[in-house]
């Protein structure tokens, strides 16, 4: 005996039976050089099927996408109707395959629900309230100053490869509780496992042995670091659960803030409104990156979600366990798209997404970037791009909104010179460069 599958209503349609007749058209796909070079262009074309429409995000792997602001915070928010567990996957991919890390079944707070994911997020949260916002800061700042000694005698450098790509890594590494050498090479691990190219898979191995061995030695040496506090935690977790919320604390605190950094100094050093205001404090740093933010989310497409019945979603039918995606960057923006702006409805924007999963610690990455930014441009005050922010290239990927390189030159320093410089640790403008943070 069959049943019929629930509906939204009672008077809903009954799902037609092709998939993606609602939508009317074949998935569009978005791994090819038209959706990288512009994605803006391309949230523009996908309007034509409203709220959702039906895209493919790698070769053979289908999924909705999110597109309108009030249908993303619609799925974000109804945890009934929407899973966020990939083992609710109707057609999931290969554990081989080149998207698997970034949508698989793992223990942890990003692909669970309900209880099992209030668990684990409450670890996450408690685990970054034991870092007052001032230490974190200084934190940064150290770690920040250390790179800036390797490129300030040089007069030129990339700000993504030698520093936005590199100091997110080097302070989630002390925040575990690991020497310094043990970031060495995690930075081009991560953006390969990012990408979700063909080397996404042995990006991901290599992460998950770095994170075994620091269970390993946290185990047996406690400290004054997240590892240890997770361990300790009274929510308890076994060894496979630690390092699956470890992987989760580096995944989504590097990633994100590597690319609000780099979109934020390429916004100021190609924007007179920014870049003539960089010394005089008329327009700061938190500024840009509010505006990144906004227009230009360092995670474009991303919080998968799968129905759990077949749904009725702003005119499209989705069937249960369809891959759903929520695009960040084109429900922030203005409907045409062209060019990207924000929306003139008074929402707020979805960078940090919103219902149960939103970003548990955005305070804390907030200020990171705004603090790695704010230190950079006080030591390095008439920085300016080599390339111009139009021809710069973006890492492929439909996830991230990433800069491959941000080229950029300045005035050389030296540790001899006078005055203040970063191998004394004393700030050029240390009464001035404050972080007020937000009302939690």
């Amino acid at each position: 005996m069959t049943t019929k599958p629930p509906s939204t209503s009672p008077s809903a349609p009954t799902p037609p039976a092709a998939p993606w007749a609602g939508a009317g058209a074949a998935p569009v796909p978005l791994w090819g050089d038209d959706f990288n070079t512009d994605p803006y262009a391309m949230y523009a074309r996908l309007r034509r099927f409203g709220a959702v429409a039906p895209v493919e995000i790698h070769p053979g792997v289908k999924a909705w996408l999110v597109i309108d602001y009030q249908a993303a915070l619609e799925v974000l928010r109804d945890t009934a109707t929407y899973s966020h567990n990939p083992l609710s996957w109707s057609d999931p991919v290969p554990s081989d395959h080149p998207i698997a890390p970034v949508i698989q079944p793992r223990p942890c707070a990003v692909a669970t629900d309900g209880a099992e994911h209030r668990r684990y997020r409450q670890v996450i949260t408690d685990g970054f309230n034991m870092i007052p916002s001032h230490e974190l800061r200084d934190r940064v700042t150290r770690l920040a100053d250390d790179l800036i000694r390797d490129f300030a005698e040089a007069g030129e450098v990339d700000l993504v490869a030698q520093y936005a790509r590199q100091l997110p890594l080097v302070v989630f590494n002390d925040l575990f509780g690991l020497p310094a050498s043990y970031a060495t090479g995690l930075s081009r691990t991560m953006a390969r496992l990012m990408e979700g190219g063909d080397e996404a898979a042995d990006a991901n191995e290599e992460l998950e042995a770095y994170l075994a061995e620091l269970i390993a030695m946290k185990t047996e040496h406690r400290g004054a670091d997240l590892t240890s506090w997770y361990l300790d935690h009274p929510n308890g977790m076994t060894e496979e659960e630690m390092a699956h919320q470890l992987l989760l604390t580096l995944v989504a605190g590097n990633e994100p803030t590597t690319n609000l950094i780099s979109n934020a100094l390429s916004r100021m050093l190609s924007d007179p409104s920014y870049y003539s205001t960089l010394t005089n404090g008329a327009r700061t740093a938190r500024e840009a990156v509010e505006d990144v933010l906004r227009e230009e989310p360092p995670m474009s497409n991303y919080a998968y979600h799968f129905p759990r019945r077949d749904v009725l979603l702003h005119g499209n039918w989705i069937r249960t366990g369809e891959l759903i995606l929520i695009s960040y960057a084109a429900a922030n923006t203005t409907p045409d798209g062209l060019p990207p702006g924000p929306r003139t409805d008074g929402g707020s924007h979805l960078a940090w997404s919103a219902g149960p999963h939103q970003c548990p610690v955005k305070h804390s990455a907030l200020l990171m970037a705004v603090t790695a930014i704010e230190r950079l441009t006080s030591w390095l005050s008439d920085l300016e791009l080599t390339v111009p922010r139009e021809k710069l290239q973006w890492r492929p990927g439909v996830i991230h909104r990433a800069l491959a390189e941000l080229p950029a030159r300045f005035t050389p320093i030296t540790p001899g010179q006078a005055g203040a410089t970063p191998w004394n640790r004393q700030s050029p403008q240390e009464a001035s460069v404050a972080y007020t943070e937000s009302s939690p």
